[in-house]
């Protein structure tokens, strides 16, 4: 018999929906979790970011010894954008004439990250797990650079993993394999001169311009293509420079965003940016400086473990269909977390909500499926632990 009623399980959510982590205060999220899972008898640990006072992960551990099983989720949610957009007030869960939880974060990801907080009570009160260890792992920062993740792994917690599940939504299909993503941001330094006198001054925007224009014609010679994941993509997406129309600039910055894939991973196009860089310093005179300010590798694993087997099977007789088995071009907390892991490492991203309501207008989840992926996640680590040779 489950501990937590359906009303319960909806009042988490809404509890942490109200919080408002928007690229920050995941401590408060972490905080309430950690207070739930005290009244269950679970232990767990603040893991605060560095300088970062109100930025911090949760660790949650149930069981003891191998195998181990990570789950995990991030606390923080993107922007609303303009709210008078909104018909639903985005901090406040409300369910619609269709079964529809709204909010910000109801989808990407808080119903996930607590359907998994709740499997956990589920499965430590039940005392049906009989052996292994169950890690829970929710995260500070991983719309924008995975901060949290990253201190994850650099602190060892994914070390004796045997698998990972991630609880993103994707409903739709369970994900074994995803693109990575980096962010770029190429600055020129010139020097500043009234515009009447550009000879005693040096025009920033003009080396940057001659930059994005080489780096276009050297990706368009690119040509990789991943049978899962497709190809690489690449976009300048801000450029800026100068401040008065009568001043000769002496700044320049352009942004780049990047999705990559295994056979042109992040080093690859860090080492293609730099041979630009090289390029238009010879040929300008420029100062250029490429720094690489978000790096999060691709995800690639054989999808053929045990682990994402069962995932399927559950997951067709849970929601009575022929869920596929496929790959991603968003990127997760995997990125970090399996650093140091091989393409037979077991990998499941699977979650409530449908990948496209990720970061919309009146976000929502449907109230059925958050329920539901509750049972399956009990059902999910119980029979995976208890059956694995360890």
């Amino acid at each position: 018999m489950a501990v937590l009623s359906n009303e319960e399980r909806v009042k988490i959510l809404s509890d942490i929906i109200k919080i408002q982590s928007v690229n920050e205060k995941e401590l408060d999220v972490a905080q309430y979790f950690q207070k739930l899972f005290k009244k269950y008898d679970i232990d767990s640990e603040i893991l605060k970011l560095n300088g970062e006072a109100t930025r911090a992960n949760l660790i949650a551990e149930i069981g003891s010894g191998k195998p181990v099983v990570a789950v995990s989720g991030h606390m923080d949610v993107v922007t609303t954008g303009n709210t008078a957009l909104w018909n639903y007030d985005p901090f406040k869960l409300t369910e619609d004439d269709q079964g529809r939880l709204h909010g910000r974060g109801s989808a990407d990801m808080k119903s996930g990250l607590a359907a998994l907080a709740i499997s956990l009570i589920e499965i430590k009160t039940s005392g049906t797990l009989k052996q292994g260890t169950i890690r829970f792992m929710a995260t500070a920062g991983e719309e924008v650079t995975s901060n949290g993740a990253a201190l994850l792994h650099e602190r060892g917690y994914m070390d004796d993993a045997d698998a990972l599940l991630i609880a993103e939504p994707s409903e739709d299909g369970i994900v074994y394999t995803h693109k990575g993503t980096m962010d770029i941001q190429v600055a020129s330094k010139g020097k500043s001169a009234h515009s009447s006198m550009p000879e005693l001054g040096f025009n920033a925007i003009n080396p940057l311009v001659d930059f994005i224009h080489y780096l276009n014609a050297e990706y368009a010679k690119v040509n990789e293509k991943d049978d899962l994941l497709g190809t690489p993509t690449m976009n300048s997406t801000v450029v800026s420079g100068g401040d008065q129309v009568n001043s000769i600039p002496e700044y320049a910055e352009s942004l780049f965003n990047m999705r990559t894939i295994p056979s042109f991973d992040n080093k690859k196009f860090e080492a293609l940016f730099n041979s630009v860089k090289d390029k238009v310093e010879k040929e300008s005179k420029g100062d250029i400086t490429v720094n690489p300010y978000v790096n999060r590798d691709p995800v690639y694993t054989a999808g053929d473990n045990e682990f994402i087997k069962l995932a399927k099977s559950l997951g067709d007789q849970y929601f009575n269909r022929d869920l596929p088995l496929t790959s991603s071009t968003a990127t997760t907390d995997a990125s970090y977390l399996m650093k140091d892991k091989d393409e037979n490492f077991s990998f499941v991203m699977y979650g409530p909500g449908k990948t496209g309501q990720a970061h919309q207008v009146d976000e929502y989840v449907d109230k059925d499926t958050y329920l539901t992926f509750i049972d399956l996640y009990t059902q999910l680590l119980t029979r995976y632990l208890n059956d694995c040779n360890s």
